[in-house]
């Protein structure tokens, strides 16, 4: 690599990074189009110092955008499962800058440089020191859902990682950021791109409305829409209970679950998960290869969806059981925040359970149904009680997995769930295609126009 004096210093950079082949070739395209730098499209911000607010997370509140919030999600949404604060703290300190609908968030730090809009139905959102904001678009320039295909395509995600300085870590800074040259195009050609976007939030508004149904179809069964449970001071547990379950951690006598399951609607029963089961067991260390079956591990298993991206491979397990097929359940059996995650497995190839990961087979509960009645509070109030461990490392070994009880709810039921289900993974599916169809999209146009 080569760069001109001339270039470092109108740059304001020296290290080798900066003027890599492959953001120097951005460079050179967005010189041959117009464009302009994202400081005259909008208004900057980003928060400053404050006093420490993590111990005032809660379930309703400002949503407190974090990195975390920005990278998986281009257009942000109210139902994501964001930090909370009350509103009186963010209002007391002036240094916490706010957002809007319609506003840009950039993740800063962390994962830097991932850049999403907050969609229209999304009520003020505070700021942490992990983002920056862009606000008042100037939308008579610029279509701002045109704005995050662009943000989010090759020449703006490019630009965007080639401006992060390093500190401590990565980060952006607003002077950087501000300097990112926009493509910008006729104002119908960016509505054509900005409607791909709005498809695809549509999309995978669908997909959610079908997963939340789901959902609730369970919990309404189950009773668990009306229960209320309140943390008692203290509870008591009979010595058979001991003797029965060689248990003597007190939080496996946590009276939750005896108040859901004496709770239950009429003519509902539960019944051991091992009654149900043609096989329950944790994978192995895999023998990694370079090409082979993909491995899934506990990252791959997220609540009620497996996400079949950067696997590792590795050779088959000698025991045929321990591949992971189609229909299989899979359920994360270590690891604080992961611990009691389930999934069904519905791809059409074979896969390779890492050694964190257990497979349930069973051929009278349907896999989408099971997931889902594993990861609702059923479920989880289950795995707090069978889990072994510290919080340094805790386990849930296959043994107890089979003591979990279920609901074997009637086939049709069983069914309409699984109806549900796979709706929602149809428009997921649909989404995520729009989304990168916007995003080729842009590149195509930018290709187009820089050839002679």
């Amino acid at each position: 690599m080569t760069a001109m004096t001339s270039e470092l210093y109108s740059h304001s950079r020296s290290d080798p990074e900066y003027f890599l082949p492959s953001h120097t070739r951005v460079e050179a395209d967005l010189c041959a189009v117009p464009t302009l730098p994202l400081r005259k499209l909008g208004q900057f911000s980003c928060s400053a110092f404050y006093p420490a607010a993590t111990h005032l997370y809660a379930s309703d509140g400002v949503p407190f955008l974090r990195c975390v919030d920005i990278v998986d999600f281009p257009l942000i949404s109210p139902d994501q499962p964001f930090a909370r604060l009350p509103a009186s703290f963010a209002d007391e300190h002036s240094t916490i800058r706010s957002l809007h609908a319609g506003d840009v968030v950039i993740s800063k730090v962390g994962t830097p440089c991932y850049a999403a809009l907050l969609a229209e139905d999304m009520p003020p959102s505070a700021m942490t020191r992990t983002v920056l904001g862009m606000s008042q678009i100037d939308q008579s320039v610029i279509d701002p859902y045109y704005l995050i295909a662009f943000l989010r395509s090759r020449h703006g995600f490019d630009q965007l990682m080639r401006e992060r300085e390093l500190t401590i870590q990565y980060q952006l800074t607003l002077e950087r950021t501000r300097k990112i040259k926009v493509y910008v195009p006729e104002r119908q050609v960016q509505e054509i791109v900005g409607d791909m976007v709005r498809r695809y939030y549509r999309a995978l508004r669908a997909s959610v409305a079908a997963s939340s149904s789901a959902r609730h179809m369970i919990e309404a069964a189950l009773g668990l829409d009306k229960l209320a449970l309140h943390k008692p001071v203290g509870y008591t547990a009979q010595l058979s209970e001991v003797e029965e379950s060689r248990r003597l951690d007190a939080e496996h006598y946590f009276p939750a679950f005896r108040a859901f399951r004496g709770g239950l609607p009429a003519g509902l029963a539960l019944s051991p998960l091992s009654g149900h089961l043609d096989f329950c067991q944790r994978g192995r260390q895999p023998a990694y290869v370079t090409t082979g079956l993909p491995v899934i591990n506990s990252k791959h298993v997220q609540q009620n969806r497996v996400i079949e991206e950067d696997n590792r491979f590795a050779l088959a397990n000698p025991d045929a059981n321990l591949q992971i097929r189609f229909g299989d359940t899979l359920l994360n059996g270590t690891g604080r925040g992961t611990l009691g995650r389930a999934a069904p497995y519905l791809g059409d190839k074979l896969a390779v359970p890492d050694n964190h990961v257990t497979i349930i087979r069973s051929a009278s509960l349907d896999p989408v149904f099971l997931s889902l009645y594993l990861n609702s509070a059923a479920g989880q109030m289950q795995v707090e009680m069978h889990q072994r461990g510290t919080s340094g490392q805790l386990e849930l070994y296959p043994s107890d997995i089979r003591r979990f009880l279920v609901w074997a709810a009637p086939t049709g039921f069983q069914r309409e769930v699984r109806d549900l289900h796979d709706k929602a993974a149809m428009a997921e599916r649909e989404s995520r295609r729009l989304l990168e169809e916007a995003k080729t999209r842009v590149e195509q146009l930018i290709e187009a126009a820089v050839k002679p």
